[in-house]
């Protein structure tokens, strides 16, 4: 049957003053036999009421909403089981463009046509119906790992934690003190790890598996297979949604030879010194006697490009902890902190002062060139003052090397993946995440990385990371049981399909799919996993037979909407196809609108998924229609490069 497009125009927001809405109404009736109606105010209760009433009064069964960018009044103009198109006619029209200009006009009635001719090309969307299993599974029993499975639990959902070592706990079963985490912010607190443990082995929704390895996951999200070795038996149980918090380790301090670790007993790290605290002493390896000068060596192989060339984050916190320490088993004892600076941000800022107040402890800003034996058994610690602009040289009894942290556990899911068994990793080896929109999404959906294995984090913060990852495995499990996307489409009920009678076995879709949600059987037919799909369209794209499409978003719905565009005869009046990233190049365009920022009145934007969803017909397509030009609006490319579906 065919569709019938009702179209509402809105007059509000300036939009009546900047064009003809008697023209547009022509638009929409004589090319389209569309039932028009206008409305000064269309996100008011009587512009909705008149938006229903359409449906059961005209028999519409497509709306197109001529107003507002689709970025605002989202629910407003969301009617279930009906297709709505919005046409952006207040920022990207009537806010950015000439009013009453002829090109301003032009460009209101193309951006109408458009509308029209898209939703005339969408379907209506069904969820993907699938059995999606309850349980999620974290994987490290650390502080990170413990929060997460506590905080899935208590929403309901059932746990398996599955840690490798004994016991649970982490570095903190090893450490006597972390930094404060509360008001006033000036004292070293007593780990809470203990309490944690026995609260999630105490916990009826939590299965913990210890002496624990994965051997295999693979499935996709709301089904994932999981194969465990647990105490040399294997165990297979399913998942609906995983977080990784696997944590860390301290930088090799053996790679550091001019700080003398490993060639000089007295030299050891800051986790060294934290298994001694921990079993109630401080002394010297050498000989066991206690310290009377003790140095702590800051960004000990951090910050440098032969070693780690980040910053560990919490380094300077354990040390000002660490010289309390000393300060308080050994009262006689001098401190000093050689350092570039110091990092405490926040309300560390106070924990900093706290240690700084103390008159036997002495910081000096310069640069370790080395440490050598010195007479008596003592160390000698040679650095570059960068205040005083000479080279000073220090003896010490003790010499605590603060070493950063380096994400471990990366490969412990074992996954079968096309791309790679591991998951993917971003900079310097950490889980890969967008960190400024979707901190805790990795390349693999249905999988949350939390805590150190994400980037370096202090004790508070690895428990709030755990307590975003663990609302987002929750979350996962609920789109999933409606059929619907992740992210960063959240909600999205379509995904896409293939009309294999044409496919060529070329393998483009596979092999471009950033999240592997695209395998091929044994003839290299492709095979999706379709709840690993963000629906990016990106494997739209790429397909050069252009057999990949969704139901409201396609190959022939783009050509369509760019043939729409009437070219003028005029050789002087230019039309400029944009094809813009909807996460990224349309609210910045939608913002320009706002801002009342004006630009040339000869661009035709379409919002696409992502650019990565362009096919070369669209190009193609552009050109013979008379387009002028076309122009890719995307993310910005560089060293902080976060396009929300990876390329």
């Amino acid at each position: 049957m065919a569709s019938k497009v009702g179209v509402h125009i809105c007059t509000g927001c300036g939009i009546g003053e900047a064009v003809d809405i008697a023209r547009l109404q022509e638009v929409a009736e004589k090319e389209f036999g569309a039932h028009v109606t206008q409305h000064s105010c269309l996100c008011g209760p009587a512009g909705l009421s008149d938006l229903k009433g359409d449906l059961t009064r005209e028999g519409s069964d497509r709306l197109v909403i001529v107003a507002c960018s689709p970025r605002v009044n989202v629910e407003f103009f969301s009617l279930d089981s009906i297709v709505v198109e919005r046409v952006n006619l207040r920022e990207q029209v009537a806010w950015s463009h000439t009013p009453a200009d002829e090109d301003t006009q032009a460009l209101a009635e193309d951006q109408l046509r458009m509308g029209i001719v898209k939703v005339q090309k969408t379907n209506p969307l069904e969820p993907l119906q699938a059995v999606v299993e309850q349980t999620a599974m974290v994987v490290g029993g650390g502080v990170t790992g413990l929060t997460a499975a506590l905080g899935i639990a208590r929403a309901g959902r059932n746990v398996i934690l599955v840690e490798r070592e004994q016991e649970l706990g982490g570095w903190l079963l090893k450490f006597d003190q972390v930094s404060p985490t509360h008001a006033p912010y000036r004292e070293p607190e007593a780990p809470n790890v203990a309490d944690l443990a026995s609260q999630v082995l105490a916990d009826p929704r939590i299965n913990v598996m210890t002496s624990t390895s994965i051997e295999e996951v693979s499935g996709q999200p709301g089904d994932f297979e999981v194969v465990a070795n647990r105490a040399r038996d294997s165990v297979n149980f399913r998942a609906g949604s995983i977080v990784l918090a696997t944590g860390w380790q301290p930088y090799d301090a053996t790679k550091l030879e001019h700080l003398g670790f490993g060639r000089l007993p007295d030299v050891i790290t800051s986790v060294m010194l934290e298994e001694q605290v921990k079993h109630g002493k401080l002394i010297r390896p050498s000989d066991g006697q206690p310290p009377r000068r003790v140095l702590f060596v800051q960004c000990a192989g951090s910050r440098d490009e032969e070693h780690l060339p980040y910053c560990s984050a919490v380094c300077c916190q354990v040390s000002l902890k660490q010289v309390l320490y000393v300060r308080k088993l050994r009262p006689a004892a001098n401190v000093y902190i050689l350092h570039r600076d110091i990092r405490t941000p926040a309300q560390y800022e106070d924990f900093y002062k706290r240690v700084q107040e103390d008159d036997q402890v002495f910081f000096l800003r310069g640069e370790v060139s080395g440490v050598a034996a010195g007479r008596d058994g003592n160390l000698v610690v040679e650095a570059h003052d960068t205040q005083l602009g000479a080279v000073i040289k220090l003896e010490a009894d003790l010499v605590v090397l603060a070493v950063g942290m380096v994400p471990v556990g990366i490969d412990a899911l074992k996954l079968r993946y096309r791309q790679s068994p591991d998951m993917p990793t971003a900079h310097h080896g950490f889980a890969d995440s967008n960190f400024v929109c979707w901190p805790y999404e990795t390349q693999r959906t249905g999988i949350f990385s939390a805590g150190c294995v994400r980037e370096p984090m202090i004790v508070a913060d690895c428990i709030q990371d755990a307590e975003g990852a663990a609302m987002r495995a929750i979350q996962a499990i609920t789109l999933l049981e409606q059929g619907a996307a992740l992210h960063p489409r959240v909600g999205d009920l379509s995904y896409p399909s293939f009309f294999l009678q044409r496919c060529t076995q070329c393998k483009r879709c596979t092999e471009e799919c950033p999240f592997g949600a695209i395998n091929e059987d044994a003839k290299g037919t492709p095979e999706i996993s379709p709840n690993r799909c963000r629906r990016c369209g990106v494997c739209m794209g790429a397909c050069p037979e252009r057999l990949i499409s969704f139901k409201n978003y396609s190959i022939d719905q783009i050509t369509s909407m760019i043939k729409a565009i009437e070219v003028p005869e005029d050789e002087d009046k230019l039309r400029i196809l944009v094809l813009a990233c909807e996460n990224d190049a349309y609210p910045a365009l939608d913002l320009a609108g706002s801002l009342r920022m004006q630009y040339d009145s000869s661009f035709r934007i379409i919002p696409l998924r992502c650019l990565g969803s362009t096919n070369v017909v669209f190009i193609a397509d552009a050109m013979s229609r008379g387009i002028d030009g076309v122009l890719l609006l995307g993310c910005r490319y560089g060293d902080d490069y976060q396009c929300h579906f990876i390329k």
